[in-house]
């Protein structure tokens, strides 16, 4: 089976979107399958292309057995709409013609972003060929939930362009439960969809000593640390997370607050840590995907946190699975299925979305031996269900059986 993917994040870049696409690619070229990735030059999420790449109209490269394509694209920090979407288009007009001269039985496109999708389909169309929608996100719906855009005229017609991929894709692939209940509602045929969720790569995301070398860099020896890693974007409320940290500062001095990572928001989070004067609380920029477990080793919680939103109930953070492959406890700000999960493997505890004093409560909660125990035992539990090679596998499966 030739396999051709349409995706703008690939590694070396490190977030949610090129760790799953990069993990489910390798485990299908094992499988016998001839795979090829249609991405960019790496440069998520500052917008600066990453040492060793050029932004070149064409080049191509392998990782370990992936045939990798990086075509050009107009690059810019994940920031702002307008040049956001400049940045999508130009990536899914390059990965369009130059998909027209790759032999494939399959054509797989990945959103969001959204254009990746319209790439994908249009494709299909001149190829003839069958063409497979990743959903990871109800895009544009979920840029009217973060404020990035008000429902006008242009999200309209993505929402008709949004309904018109759903239909033509010969399968549907959503990372969760709910967002194939959304879809149904819409009218698409529940065969057609398939439920994939994230995983975790445990051969890579493994537990581990606290790294003490990296305890003594960061100067937070005996500190109690709870860390967010990951991006710093408008729907992961950080701000709240920060004014939580300032009111518990005096009163529990013992833990600090460890963010790591980058997004559109970064700014105004460091200016506002600068304002609070949270003497509590870390902030670090992104680091490779093999760096990640020595940060996420130091952690005692890891924190999850997304703005209070409906919408925001059917999604399933990737952290939760890394962190959990590595025994650290969760203590999540986020309702629906991602609370669902955690709470029924028992990995964590969970808050009510931009609470302060539930989110107090359950991190004192954490505090208790036992508890603390109890939850790092739930999370072996969690990350053995979700291994990422499983879940590559199935998804492998539904593609073929589109042949």
């Amino acid at each position: 089976m030739k396999i051709l993917f349409l995706t703008d994040n690939f590694p070396p870049e490190v977030n949610a979107p090129a760790s799953r696409t990069y993990e489910h690619c390798r485990e299908w070229v094992k499988q016998g399958a001839e795979v090829t990735v249609i991405t960019c030059a790496p440069n998520f999420p500052q917008g600066k292309v990453y040492p060793g790449y050029k932004n070149r109209l064409y080049s191509k490269e392998t990782i370990e057995g992936i045939r990798v394509i990086r075509v050009w694209s107009y690059i810019v920090a994940n920031k702002g709409f307008l040049k956001r979407t400049l940045d999508f288009i130009s990536y899914s007009v390059s990965a369009f013609i130059a998909g027209l001269f790759v032999h494939t039985d399959l054509i797989i496109a990945t959103s969001p972003q959204f254009f990746t999708a319209l790439s994908g389909r249009a494709l299909a169309f001149w190829k003839r060929k069958p063409w497979v929608m990743e959903v990871r996100d109800l895009w544009p719906e979920s840029i009217k939930t973060v404020g990035a855009m008000k429902d006008n005229l242009f999200i309209r017609y993505f929402e008709w362009q949004e309904k018109r991929c759903y239909r033509s894709a010969r399968r549907i692939i959503v990372v969760t439960d709910s967002f194939k209940k959304k879809l149904t509602e819409r009218s698409i045929p529940s065969s057609k969809i398939a439920v994939i969720k994230n995983g975790v790569d445990r051969r890579l995301f493994t537990p581990m000593p606290k790294d003490e070398q990296l305890l003594n860099e960061l100067g937070l020896q005996g500190k109690t640390i709870i860390g967010y890693i990951g991006t710093h974007g408008m729907a992961h409320k950080l701000d709240f997370i920060l004014e939580c940290a300032k009111h518990i500062e005096k009163r529990q001095p013992r833990f600090h607050f460890l963010f790591l990572g980058n997004g559109a928001e970064k700014q105004h989070l460091l200016q506002l840590k600068e304002k609070l004067d949270c003497r509590n609380v870390t902030m670090l920029n992104s680091v490779p995907k093999t760096e990640v477990k020595r940060y996420i080793s130091i952690l005692d919680i890891c924190l999850i946190n997304l703005k209070k939103s409906e919408l925001f109930t059917t999604v399933i953070p990737s952290k939760i699975f890394e962190n959990a492959a590595m025994r650290i406890p969760i203590l999540m700000g986020v309702d629906g299925e991602a609370r669902e999960i955690v709470e029924t493997y028992g990995a964590g505890k969970c808050f009510e979305p931009e609470n302060e004093k539930d989110f107090l409560d359950k991190l004192n909660q954490l505090q208790d031996k036992q508890i603390y125990a109890d939850c790092q035992e739930g999370c072996t539990r969690l990350a053995a269900d979700f291994d990422r090679k499983h879940l590559a596998l199935r998804m492998f499966d539904e593609l073929k059986t589109l042949f």
